[in-house]
């Protein structure tokens, strides 16, 4: 009798260690950036053509963020307060292109991010996951500013857009390509080049590979991954895979996003065949709204006023999106006033990790508005303007 009792004992006590480590096992996190899109130009946000159809089931079967802000309406001080979790202002990404500010990063300025901000990967470093960025940086170009040197662990793109800088005679940008810390290649020249006429470019592709690539790479048990994914072919010039060239009723530009919403389906669809979607936190979102200076190769902010480059809604309200099977109820519509800045403090939380206690942050977690629905009250600011928070 005691004999089975021990046995059955012993088998409820392995069951429950069983259990605690599965729940012990701690999430990946993927993070999508747009560059340029505007909040109309989702389906789900409106788009009357409805052309993204693999960001419209992600925001059915996870939250739609009506309420969603980047933290400045410019490339560069948006990505920093992103990573950071601070405001520009605190970050040291200021909002003008004077001389040896940081809003925008080209070969003149020798700024960037600096070293004594904790960055997300580095704070995830604590709890031993394995971190990539693909795609565009924009935090500095010198090598002390780029990503490996603070805190990813693996890096494919370019420190700056394809936009430029230029070289000395203004007839082509000056874009390195990187894979970790080795330049593989420029911009415009070879396998990366732009057809600066028809908007033709591999580059996504290549975004999407590395991405799928890095997802499924054999790791240690139980590591988790956090990939920043961060395309940049809806920034003017815009270009387009050859697949979705001409494709779109919207012209190059729905192009671009038809690439980049099929980029989104088959990093979906990976999570999921390779059955870790139910541990996986993936975020979508842009850096910035349209930038209406583009015109037809720009985006649509849909009903807000502006874009890019303005401190009014259509350059700051961003389209977002949270997908996590089995956590975030499918079809949720969340309201809570949110920026990019709450995804530190959101991925701290679910990563069991203490935020940094050593510095102001801007950061909140928006665990319970994902998983619950309840809206938080904010304690920290979403925007810093002419010398006002708000």
């Amino acid at each position: 009798m005691y004999s089975g009792m021990g046995k059955s004992i012993s088998l409820v006590v392995l069951m429950f260690c069983m259990i605690m480590q599965a729940d012990a096992t701690l999430p990946n996190f993927i993070i999508m950036l747009m560059d340029d899109m505007g909040y109309g130009d989702l389906g789900v946000f409106g788009e009357p053509n409805k052309e993204t159809p693999n960001l419209d089931r992600m925001a059915r079967e996870g939250a739609l963020l009506t309420d969603f802000y980047t933290a400045n309406p410019l490339c560069s001080p948006s990505r920093a307060a992103l990573l950071s979790g601070r405001l520009p202002i605190r970050n040291g990404f200021y909002t003008d292109n004077a001389h040896a500010r940081n809003a925008y990063t080209p070969q003149d300025i020798v700024g960037g991010i600096q070293d004594d901000e904790i960055l997300i990967p580095e704070l995830l470093q604590k709890a031993g996951y394995n971190s990539k960025i693909v795609g565009k940086w924009h935090l500095g170009h010198q090598p002390q500013f780029l990503p490996l040197k603070h805190g990813f662990d693996e890096w494919f793109g370019a420190p700056n857009c394809h936009f430029g800088p230029y070289n000395n005679n203004k007839t082509m940008p000056n874009i390195p390509v990187y894979r970790n810390d080795k330049m593989v290649g420029r911009y415009y020249e070879g396998a990366y080049n732009i057809d600066r006429a028809t908007g033709e470019s591999n580059l996504t592709l290549f975004y999407i590979t590395e991405a799928l690539e890095f997802i499924s790479k054999p790791r240690p048990k139980d590591q988790p991954f956090f990939l920043y994914w961060a395309p940049d072919s809806t920034h003017a010039p815009v270009y387009s895979s050859k697949k979705f060239l001409g494709s779109s009723r919207r012209g190059i530009y729905g192009d671009a996003v038809r690439d980049l919403d099929a980029g989104v389906g088959a990093i979906l669809n990976q999570l999921t065949a390779l059955g870790i979607a139910n541990n996986t936190l993936v975020f979508f979102t842009s850096d910035n709204g349209a930038a209406i200076v583009s015109k037809t190769h720009g985006g649509s902010n849909g009903p807000f006023l502006c874009g890019k480059e303005t401190t009014f809604e259509g350059g700051l309200h961003e389209p977002g999106i949270a997908w996590w099977p089995g956590t975030i109820p499918s079809g949720t519509i969340s309201h809570q006033s949110a920026t990019v800045m709450d995804y530190m403090a959101t991925l701290a939380d679910f990563a069991g990790l203490p935020l940094p206690s050593d510095r102001q942050l801007d950061s909140m977690s928006l665990r319970q508005a994902l998983t619950n629905g309840s809206e938080v009250k904010r304690s920290s600011s979403l925007i810093y303007c002419t010398n006002q928070r708000f």
